[in-house]
């Protein structure tokens, strides 16, 4: 990832940070990698709650997708 980085704050558990580091200890890859790749996984999990047009994969039907759909 070569874009622009912002710094920001969280709060992670105890374990949470425990776990983080130990994957580094193992892998060599920086805990922030795996904050910005579990961000992501969040993001596209929760993508239809995000305005935005529709990639040109999701459906074909014309009619607008109501919440009891």
């Amino acid at each position: 990832m070569s874009r622009k980085k912002i710094s920001t704050t969280v709060y992670i558990t105890p374990e949470q940070n425990e776990r983080l580091h130990l994957l580094h200890d193992r892998t060599k890859v920086p805990v922030a990698v795996y904050i910005r790749e579990g961000i992501d996984l969040v993001l596209k999990r929760y993508e239809h709650a995000l305005p935005g047009q529709m990639n040109l994969g999701e459906g074909t039907s014309s009619s607008p997708r109501t919440k009891n759909s």
